[in-house]
């Protein structure tokens, strides 16, 4: 039985209010395009993770559904709540809402659906991943809402076959899969780091900058790095009803998640048809800035969703993770 597990990460603060929409957001320009209107509508983003404060304030009109596969609660699956944080971390970079209090997220009328993977410790089985990935691939909304965004801030050194295979399914039912590169770095593109899913070529693999729009020096660097986002110091709803401040490329990742439900809304408007999974990711790579790194420490480039640059080939890349 594979075991993965959160990536490890670093809480740096804890608090029992703000009101902000945190620097992160802004470094990644999500504000221009709810200016233009957009604002996630619509979208449904699947979170693989420790589950979510089913009660807080800025998340929980934002969860449209969510199943409990650990073993935490007796293995109820309609018991989704958080007991570690990480999880909840994750959903309010993603979709936090906009009520005056709180955090803003990228996509603040996106929708949760909360797949807790993750036990309250941290840990989950490979079974269990994969259980949550057919689960959201099938998962159909009160309204017929489907998933179309996958986020996994988690990780695992071990290449399992079962999960490689859940993957590629999720990309064939159209899902942009997003996950973190992790946090093994030694701050040198010389020696790669891997972990999985993150390495599976059929992902969007997300690598950190601080927001000064530096390379973490933790950040995971290989040849499958697609771009980074801010993964430092990053301030997002916690349990308890509270926020946090937490770093790692466990907060890159919804930041890229969210990100991605805008460039949906956006593009389906403009182009009045959906887009398929390699339409989606190759937006994802247009809306990037290079960076004066190597591709192994930032793939395309930094997540900037003001404008476009031209691509010509999906990726610029022979694989697309």
């Amino acid at each position: 039985m594979g075991k993965v597990g959160l990536i490890p990460y670093r809480v740096q603060a804890v608090m029992p209010s703000t009101k902000t929409v945190p620097p992160g957001i802004q470094l990644i320009e999500a504000p221009v395009l709810w200016q233009e209107g957009y604002k996630g509508q619509g979208m449904v983003i699947a979170v693989l993770d420790t589950g979510c404060d089913m009660a807080h304030r800025d998340l929980k009109e934002r969860i449209i559904d969510g199943y409990n596969f650990t073993s935490d609660d007796k293995g109820d699956p309609t018991n989704y709540d958080d007991y570690n944080g990480h999880g909840t971390h994750v959903a309010g970079t993603i979709c936090a809402m906009e009520n005056e209090q709180g955090v803003v997220g990228v996509a603040p009328l996106a929708k949760l659906l909360v797949l807790k993977v993750l036990s309250k410790e941290g840990f989950g089985t490979n079974e269990w991943v994969v259980a949550a990935i057919h689960y959201a691939i099938n998962w159909r909304g009160p309204n017929g809402e489907r998933v179309r965004v996958m986020s996994m801030s988690l990780g695992g050194k071990e290449d399992e076959s079962s999960l490689h295979n859940a993957i590629k399914k999720a990309v064939e039912a159209q899902i942009l899969v997003i996950c973190a590169a992790g946090n093994e770095g030694d701050g040198k593109d010389r020696t790669d780091e891997h972990a999985y899913p993150g390495a599976y070529k059929e992902v969007v693999q997300v690598g950190s900058v601080n927001l000064k729009g530096e390379i973490s020096t933790f950040s995971n660097t290989n040849d499958e790095i697609d771009l980074v986002a801010p993964g430092e110091d990053i301030l997002s709803t916690y349990i308890e009803n509270e926020y946090a401040v937490l770093s790692g490329t466990s907060m890159a990742t919804p930041h890229v998640s969210g990100a991605a439900a805008l460039l949906i809304e956006k593009l389906e408007a403009e182009m009045d048809k959906p887009l398929t999974e390699p339409e989606l990711y190759e937006q994802m790579i247009k809306h990037t800035v290079k960076l004066a790194y190597s591709r192994k420490y930032q793939g395309n480039g930094l997540l900037k969703l003001s404008g476009s640059r031209q691509v010509n080939e999906r990726s610029e890349q022979t694989t697309t993770a």
